[in-house]
Parts: structure tokens; C-alpha cells; sequence
């Protein structure tokens, strides 16, 4: 463990603090969820900082990792991740206090003057980390890597969870019952909310309390952002099954592999936001959603299938397959 966080400390120092930060909060939301049994918004006191601490705990190595592949722009890319560490270790640092400390909802609160200054602040840290994100979407674009399997999982695990983050700002509309005080002239405690067609608070899933009753954005906005780690780890995973399986030997099969994956990632994002924007349970799925999923399936296995029986070796096809 000292060896790692050495090597995160040389890749990137302030991911390395970020990174280190959550892990000790880590520790502390693990200890609280055994002992404490406070709620917040009908969820225990404890997970939402527990979530939050093993996402941010995940993405500050995750970026750090990417950036040390930055060879153009590499002064732009040490700054971009600064910018991500000190906007997101706002928001923690935030949260920690708003919740554990105040006993008080962070997100969507407009209940007091503070409440709504911190939401302000904790808005800026969050556009910040997504602007370094999409930043560094933009280095990948220029960056030649050996493996070009690995290239296009880096480019479009990061896009995707650019657009996993931008998902959030989904978030932030006032709810039809919140809007009818708006409308009145009333000034609601809380505006904007995780759930569709219902206010937050109701039944979720156990520590993650995703809604089991109503549309909750929070999925595609999770599965968005983590997209980050999951292609890459494809890409690796690809080249570690070469060993065994020659037809990935290939490095223009692992690319369509990758891609196909990809393509099946982005399906899911937006299935599981076209679900909740509909007010759709995610344990609960209607006939379409479930059409939708299949339609996935077949296509992505689809997709692998052409992939495997491609060759590589075919020069101009190659060129054509540049980029992206």
C-alpha cells in the first residue's frame, strides 16, 4: 500500500492527497455506518460521504494514471488535474461538513442564506472538476500511446465520463411539487432532486438508496463517470486474454473490441437516464426499458462477434480507422 501511494504521490501529488483524503474518510464513513445509526433524507447518516469517498477514492488514482500518459501538453495536464483535485476535495470537504457535521442535506438545500452560499460553492468545485475532465478529453486526443486498443478506451472512457458528470446538472430542476410553491411565491427548503415523479427520501436500495419506487438520476450519472475506469480495464484485460486466445493478438480486433464496448457503456448511460427521466424504478423496468436492454445486448454481442472474426492486416483499413 506505501508503494502505491508513493507511486500516485510521483504521478500526480495533489490526485495523490485527494486520493489519500478519501481513503482515510473511507475508514471513518465504515465505522459510522457500524456504529451510527443517525439518517439524513430517510438514508443513513453515513452513505452518502461513504459513496462519494469510494468514487472520488477511484477517479483521483484513475486520472492521475492517464495524465502520466500525456506526452503534448503535459504542463496543461498536471494543472488540470490540480484544478480537479482542489475543485472536487472543495465539494468533499463540504459534504463532510454539511452532513456529518450540521446534520443537514448538501445537495439541492435552499433552506437558509448558508445553505444556499455552499450549494454555490460546492456548484463551482463541481463545474471546475468537470471542466478539468473534458480538458483532459481533449489532451487524450493528441497523445499517440503504443496500443492503440488502449487509445481509443482512454478517449472514450474519459468522454463518457465527461458526460456522466454533465448528467448532474439534471438534477438541479425544480420538482413539480416544488415548483407549484415557486409558483406561488413560496420559497421551498429544497429545489431540485435525485428522483423522478417523486420527492427524495422514499425507499432505495441498501447504501447506494437508489430509488426502488420512482426514476433516480443518480444511476446514469454513476455509471457515466466510472466509465473511466471500466474501458480502459477493458482494454487491459484484452491484452491480458491475448496470451491465451491469439485472435486478440490482433491490435485491430482489441480496437473494435474496445469499441464495441464502448458503444455498449454509452447504451447503458443512456438507457438507465432514459429510465429515469420517464419516473422508472431501476428494479422495476417496463416492457420498453426491457426492449431497449435487449436491443443492447444483441447488438453489443453483435458487435463482439464481427469483431473476433476480423482480421487485422488489412493496410488501408487501418488508416481508415484512425482516430476515435
Amino acid at each position: 500500500m506505501t508503494s502505491w501511494g508513493s507511486r500516485l504521490f510521483r504521478l500526480h501529488r495533489p490526485l495523490g492527497v485527494l486520493a489519500g483524503a478519501m481513503a482515510v474518510l473511507l475508514v471513518a464513513c465504515g465505522f459510522g455506518l457500524l456504529l451510527d445509526d443517525r439518517t439524513l433524507v430517510n438514508a443513513p447518516l453515513w452513505a452518502k460521504p461513504f459513496k462519494f469517498a469510494v468514487s472520488v477514492a477511484l477517479y483521483a488514482p484513475t486520472l492521475a494514471w492517464l495524465l502520466s500518459l500525456v506526452k503534448r501538453g503535459r504542463r496543461a495536464g498536471w494543472w488540470m488535474g490540480t484544478a480537479f483535485a482542489v475543485g472536487m476535495g472543495t465539494d468533499m470537504a463540504l459534504l463532510v461538513w454539511q452532513v456529518l457535521f450540521q446534520d443537514r442535506p448538501l445537495h439541492f438545500n435552499h433552506a437558509t442564506p448558508a445553505d444556499v452560499t455552499i450549494g454555490n460553492i460546492l456548484a463551482t468545485g463541481a463545474f471546475t472538476a468537470w471542466g478539468a475532465t473534458a480538458a483532459v478529453v481533449v489532451l487524450l486526443l493528441f497523445q499517440k500511446l503504443p496500443d492503440r486498443a488502449l487509445t481509443s478506451a482512454l478517449r472514450w472512457g474519459t468522454a463518457l465520463a465527461a458526460g456522466g458528470m454533465g448528467l448532474a446538472l439534471l438534477m438541479f430542476s425544480a420538482s413539480p411539487a416544488q415548483q407549484r410553491v415557486l409558483d406561488g411565491g413560496g420559497k421551498p427548503a429544497m429545489i431540485g432532486g435525485h428522483t423522478i415523479g417523486l420527492e427524495d427520501g422514499g425507499p432505495g436500495l441498501p447504501l447506494l438508496g437508489w430509488s426502488t419506487v420512482g426514476g433516480d438520476l443518480r444511476i446514469p450519472h454513476f455509471v457515466g463517470i466510472h466509465a473511466i475506469q471500466a474501458l480502459p480495464l477493458l482494454a487491459l484485460a484484452l491484452v491480458a486474454l491475448s496470451r491465451r486466445y491469439p485472435v486478440l493478438s490482433h491490435e485491430l480486433v482489441r480496437r473494435r473490441l474496445v469499441w464495441t464496448g464502448a458503444a455498449g457503456y454509452a447504451g447503458v448511460v443512456a438507457i438507465t437516464a432514459w429510465q429515469a427521466m420517464r419516473g422508472q424504478s431501476v428494479v422495476r423496468p417496463d416492457f420498453w426499458t426491457l426492449a431497449a436492454a435487449f436491443g443492447l445486448v444483441a447488438v453489443v454481442a453483435l458487435g463482439g462477434l464481427l469483431s473476433v472474426r476480423s482480421r487485422a492486416g488489412v493496410p488501408d483499413e487501418r488508416h481508415a480507422l484512425r482516430g476515435f
